[in-house]
């Protein structure tokens, strides 16, 4: 007698997909964004070119990855991430090999600037960002403080290691090496193991059994965190206070991370520190995040948004002050710290509020528009500070505009609230 087992649903693919994307998002933190700044003082030296042209490129790396966001958007929206994260990361690693052979400052801004920021826009946060929000909504939070954590995990080892290669082998060296690690983990390593939405793999978010099992949670669904119950268009979602609010969030944040991570190590040793104690405290500021991205993580599933993101700002805005007044070593390790705890829950609490204020369906296209905006505030605070340090021999100036910034979003947090439903019905959660 032949008896007929039960179908057997898939075994749930987010957890496997999560760690796929947080393998390329860390190699592209680690060795693309977080890993210039390390090089800037050794190139500056070794062919007289002044921290203001070093900047420049890296101001065309965030320029490119920002303004090409809406094509991004669209590209992920129709051919899915994992195609985009894949291609990105092929030619930021073909431009990190590049970076190894250079000569001429234009060579910089090809290698760095056009081939580092075509793996920024199509790579890094957007796609990372659309996958997670895919595959997780109950627990995105979470998802979204460990693919983060993997970017904190790339800052904190990438700068020292950057730094010992660097002292040992020469730059040149480095840059080659990293191409080669990115190659590994953002381009194999990720694409083997990610995948686009649960739907094409027979599955459901947070690893629901059936469609209607998740409808039936979403609408039953109370607390003190909000989840909009319907997908928000690009137009709808660009006409709510919510949203724009938080792009200034996200402008301030990256226009004071942005900076540290360019200009940071040659502050420091400006102030006689080491090359080694800079890179450090670089490594350690973005190692501490890590702890803000899993602690956002995990009070983002029990706190609303706007009430952490006034207090994890505000962790920001006294550590740039102690980097200020980093005449003591304490005062550095207060900096990075401070720093780290705000930059780590920030960066996971502001693609999650998009996410549980807007929806799914939509996230890419409305991150995609929205993302050359937040570019276009932020990236000049490498030049500006490269610019004004030339100009006063001290980087006192643009510290304080970001420290002053900083503050200031800390009261505007408060008002990020959720934006009130197209059809005006009362929404019980908001």
């Amino acid at each position: 007698m032949i008896h007929s087992s039960p179908t057997t649903r898939p075994a749930f693919s987010g957890w496997t997909t999560l760690a796929g994307v947080m393998l390329a998002y860390g190699a592209i933190c680690g060795a693309v964004t977080y890993g210039f700044g390390v090089f800037l003082p050794s190139m500056s030296e070794s062919f007289g070119w002044s921290r203001s042209a070093l900047s420049g490129p890296y101001t065309l790396f965030l320029m490119i990855g920002g303004l090409l966001g809406p094509l991004a958007g669209v590209t992920v929206a129709r051919f899915g991430a994992r195609k985009n994260i894949i291609l990105g990361n092929a030619a930021a690693a073909l431009g990190l090999l590049g970076m190894s052979q250079v000569g001429e400052i234009w060579q910089v801004y090809l290698f760095f600037g056009v081939m580092g920021g075509l793996g920024l826009a199509f790579a890094e946060f957007l796609a990372a960002t659309t996958v997670i929000n895919h595959w997780f909504v109950r627990k995105r939070s979470l998802a979204l403080g460990f693919l983060f954590a993997s970017g904190g995990i790339g800052g904190f080892l990438m700068p020292p290691f950057i730094s010992a290669l660097i002292s040992g082998l020469g730059w040149r060296f480095a840059w080659a090496a990293l191409a080669c690690v990115h190659l590994i983990m953002g381009v194999v390593g990720a694409g083997w193991l990610i995948r686009n939405k649960p739907e094409e793999e027979g599955q459901f978010p947070d690893g629901h059994a059936s469609q209607e099992q998740f409808d039936a949670w979403r609408e039953k669904e109370t607390g003190p965190v909000y989840h909009t119950r319907e997908d928000w268009g690009v137009r709808d979602a660009l006409r709510t206070p919510a949203l724009w609010i938080l792009l200034c969030l996200f402008s301030v944040l990256l226009f004071a991370t942005t900076m540290l991570t360019a200009h940071q190590v040659a502050y420091l040793q400006d102030l006689h520190y080491s090359p080694m104690v800079s890179a450090t405290a670089l490594g350690l500021m973005l190692g501490t995040s890590i702890l803000g991205r899993l602690l956002s993580g995990v009070l983002g599933m029990r706190f609303k948004g706007m009430h952490l993101a006034a207090v994890f700002m505000a962790c920001m805005g006294f550590g740039f002050l102690s980097l200020m007044n980093a005449r003591d070593l304490f005062f550095v390790y207060l900096y990075s710290i401070l720093t780290g705890l705000g930059f780590g829950g920030m960066i996971v609490l502001l693609p999650h509020t998009m996410g549980a204020y807007f929806g799914r369906a939509n996230f890419s296209r409305i991150v995609g528009w929205t993302t050359p905006i937040v570019t276009l505030a932020s990236a000049a605070s490498p030049l500006l500070a490269g610019f004004l340090h030339d100009s006063t021999g001290s980087y006192t100036l643009p510290f304080a505009v970001a420290t002053a910034l900083i503050f200031a979003c800390c009261l505007l947090a408060l008002a990020a609230r959720p934006p009130k439903p197209r059809n005006k019905a009362s929404n019980p959660r908001a």
